[in-house]
């Protein structure tokens, strides 16, 4: 079987996993799309060998929605609250209303993303986070993405919230991160909720 799980802020996808052995004890579970710890939403999860088989066939193609707040003015080395966070010297403008909308337009469609530093994304088949963790560096290749839509809900410097639907693989981290880059202003995720997944919606999803 399939269901969507409401993630909830500070665990890891894999918490969420270890918790449903625990009621399905002998059964095989894996899940459909990674949240951070500090990200919260729908995870789509299948359980039992058929569950399990199904969530690839499932989940190819679909997209997924996030409420996505960020702050400018400071960067993270993991481009979200996790930190260590930076705050950016000024001087710099101030962003009005109409180059947050003319930025966040820049990034619809297909793009060129770098995963963060501090990613699941392997190198010689160590994760990234762990080579991050090490203090050791390297260079992360760009993801050909796409980005469905960008909708600005609200902004007041230096706070934006706004609206994604992406395909698979976007790192809505690496978004804030380029998005403070073309700003000129720095930026980090304060907040992230995954709405959906494909039709996997929130307002459906199991607590736990």
């Amino acid at each position: 079987m399939i269901v969507s799980i409401y993630k909830p802020k500070g665990i890891t996808s894999y918490d969420v996993i270890r918790m449903l052995k625990k009621k399905y004890p002998g059964k095989k579970i894996g899940h459909g799309g990674t949240l951070d710890p500090l990200a919260e939403g729908v995870l789509v999860v299948g359980i039992g060998r058929e569950g399990t088989r199904q969530l690839h066939t499932v989940l190819k193609g679909t997209n997924k929605t996030y409420i996505a707040t960020i702050e400018l003015g400071k960067t993270s080395e993991t481009d979200d609250a996790e930190g260590p966070i930076t705050q950016m010297i000024q001087p710099y403008d101030i962003p009005s209303l109409e180059d947050i909308q003319s930025v966040l337009s820049t990034f619809e469609g297909s793009i060129l993303q770098i995963p963060p530093q501090y990613s699941a994304v392997k190198i010689d088949g160590v994760p990234a986070y762990k080579r991050a963790r090490r203090g050791e560096q390297f260079t992360l290749k760009p993801k050909q993405v796409t980005i469905n839509s960008i909708r600005l809900l609200k902004y007041e410097f230096p706070v934006i919230s706004f609206k994604v639907v992406s395909g698979s693989g976007v790192y809505i981290r690496s978004l804030a991160r380029d998005i403070g880059v073309k700003l000129k202003t720095g930026a980090y995720v304060t907040s992230l909720v995954r709405t959906a997944v494909g039709s996997y919606d929130q307002n459906e999803a199991i607590h736990i």
